[in-house]
This record gives C-alpha cells, structure tokens and sequence, in this order.
C-alpha cells in the first residue's frame, strides 16, 4: 500500500513537469508573466539591405526576453518601410529606415509597446 501511494505521487509529479515543459515550449517561457501564445510576428516585407539608406541604433529599457524583443520589433515594423531587429544581449534595437526618422517618433513608438529609449543613435 505505501508503495503504490508513493507510485502515484511519482506519476503524478512526473505528469505535471511534462505538462509543464510542453507549455513553455507550446507558448513561451516569458519573464513578462504571460503565459498567452507569443505575439506573432511582424514581418517586412522588404529585406533589402540596401534598400534602408538610414540606420539607427536604439536603446531599450525592458526588453528582457524573446517575447519582449518581439513587441518592441512589432511596434516599430508597424510602420511601412522599418525594418527592426532586436538584441536582448545588449537591449538594442537595430533600426533600419527607408526615410529619416525622428527621436520623439521612434521613442513614441517604443513607448507604446510598453517600452523605454534610453538612447537614439543615428549612423
């Protein structure tokens, strides 16, 4: 009898670590707290390089996982003709522009998602 009580707490524990595992694959593992599916990605349709004759360099207060990174891309890749992408390593945003863009409208967009910018550096 005290084999089987501890057999089922065993399956029990194992069931729920692989419950668990299938989640945080299935949706995520989020600093965030969320446990939603990830937003979904906004793609550019235009991956030219040489098409972005303005590039700036950003930086991110917040930004502290994959789900993070992909807000503050998402905010800024609303806009046709950006192209961001984030480093959550160094909590950057790399921007790519196909016009000039100001500090007050990059920052109100990072804003918006959630967002601070520390920085705005234009190359």
């Amino acid at each position: 009898m005290g084999n089987a009580v501890i057999i089922a707490i065993l399956v029990l524990i194992i069931g729920l670590a692989v419950y668990s595992t299938i989640r945080r694959i299935r949706y995520g593992s989020s600093c965030c707290g969320e446990r939603d599916p990830a937003e979904k990605k906004i793609k550019v349709a235009d991956t030219n390089i040489h098409n972005y004759p303005y590039t700036y360099t950003l930086q991110v207060d917040g930004m502290h996982c994959a789900n993070c990174a992909r807000r503050v891309e998402n905010a800024l890749n609303r806009i046709e003709g950006r192209w961001a992408t984030a480093d959550i390593g160094r909590k950057e945003v790399l921007l790519r522009s196909k016009r000039e863009e100001t500090e007050k409208e990059i920052g109100s967009a990072i804003d918006s998602a959630g967002y601070t910018m520390l920085s705005f550096r234009k190359h």
